[in-house]
Order: structure tokens, then sequence, then C-alpha cells
């Protein structure tokens, strides 16, 4: 991430908009399970709002400083395990979590060959009926502006259920924001 989204990232403005407005929407109605891993936390907004959701949280975390912040951040917590590694290469085994979060991350993911990978690895560690769901920002000229000189690969929500469905998703359902889209599927 740039500077000005990695600090943006970290205010009040962005948490209250995530758990106000982008959280309650991503997780509607949805019973995420007892386990339930979170893929690209970044500065951990959501990782606080999510683990009063789930006896068990993973947090899975690209970026080695955003990790060992967070991993600073929840010490002494059991029900909050921090790792370093990527969602396009998830290091569990197969349908071990009853949920998978991902919220604002996924224009981040530099292709979207890699983010085919990133709802393939979701769905291979989601026991059978469990809950993906997720949200992430459209394309607004604010939005470009904060990702000058940053990686965004700005996703369609329109081709999204085709995308999960390839991924092995079903029960589909993509829903629009002011300035971000939410999504929720089935293994």
């Amino acid at each position: 991430m740039n500077r000005f989204h990695r600090w943006y990232c970290g205010t009040g403005h962005w948490r209250r908009h995530l758990t106000g407005s982008i959280l309650p929407r991503v997780l509607a109605e949805a019973d995420l399970g007892d386990r339930v891993l979170e893929l690209g936390p970044g500065r951990g907004a959501s990782t606080t709002w999510l683990r009063a959701t789930t006896a068990s949280l993973t947090s899975l975390e690209l970026d080695p400083e955003l990790a060992a912040a967070l991993q600073a951040r929840f010490t002494g917590a059991d029900d909050v395990e921090i790792i370093n590694g990527s969602a396009t290469a998830v290091p569990f085994d197969d349908r071990v979590f009853s949920g998978v979060v991902c919220t604002t991350m996924l224009h981040h993911v530099p292709t979207a060959a890699e983010q085919d990978r990133l709802f393939a690895e979701a769905r291979r560690v989601l026991s059978a009926g469990g809950v993906f769901c997720g949200s992430d920002s459209l394309s607004t000229p604010v939005f470009r502006l904060a990702h000058r000189g940053d990686v965004m690969n700005v996703v369609d929500p329109e081709a999204l259920p085709d995308r999960l469905v390839a991924a092995g998703f079903s029960d589909i359902e993509v829903g629009r924001g002011s300035d971000f889209f939410t999504f929720r599927a089935t293994a």
C-alpha cells in the first residue's frame, strides 16, 4: 500500500465506515460458524469486529509488518491467531473453516488470476455449507486517487458471481453500497 493508503486504513474514519456501513451488510444474516478465517486484515479494522462474531478467528495477512503489528496487538488473545501468509496459498488443510471473510482487500490482489486463486483457496478451506463473504471498493475518483502508485485491481461486481461459481461456490449474492459492494457465497 502507498503511504496515504496505509495511513488512512488506520484512521477512525475508515474504521467507522467499515464497522458501521460495510461489515454489517457483509455479515447480515450470515452464520460464519465457530472457526473463521479472515483474509487480508491489513491494519485490523475488521479483526476486532469479527472476533466478536466467532469462537475462533484466524487472520492471514501478506504484509509482514502489518502481520507483526496485529500479532503484537492480539498477544495473549486465545480466540485470535494472526499468521503472515498469502491468501492465494492458504497454509491450512482442506475444509477446516466454517467461514471465510475478506473485506476491502481484493483490489490489492495484483491480477484477476490471483484473485481467482484466492477464491479457490477460500473454497478449499471451507467445510461443506460454509460461508464465504466479503466486500470490496467500487472504482470512484476518490478511490483511484487514494491508490495512486498502489496496486489497484478493481473487481467487477457484475462478473463476480461467475468467478465464484468457477471456484465451486453456490447461492451467490452480490449487493451494492454507495462506494463498495458486498458478496456472499456457500461452499
